[in-house]
């Protein structure tokens, strides 16, 4: 089995760039600290942002000639 430095050797010059930049973006992903995740969802918790007036269903005024 070919160790991986051997694998980019054989590499043409620009491909050896995407690797490299590959690998830098895998060990960047690694070094942040657990506490910078992305925050789960709480279930409940835009409650009271949105209100559903109680006319939603109603037809629309803009609409009524063509529903004659």
């Amino acid at each position: 089995m070919e160790t991986l430095e051997k694998k980019i050797a054989q590499l043409p010059p620009e491909e050896k760039k995407k690797a490299e930049a590959f690998v830098d973006a895998l060990l960047a992903e690694l070094k942040k600290p657990t506490g910078e995740q992305k925050p789960q969802p709480v279930f409940g918790s835009g409650k009271g942002m949105f209100v559903i007036p109680e006319d939603f269903d109603a037809p629309l005024d803009d609409m009524k000639e063509y529903m004659e």
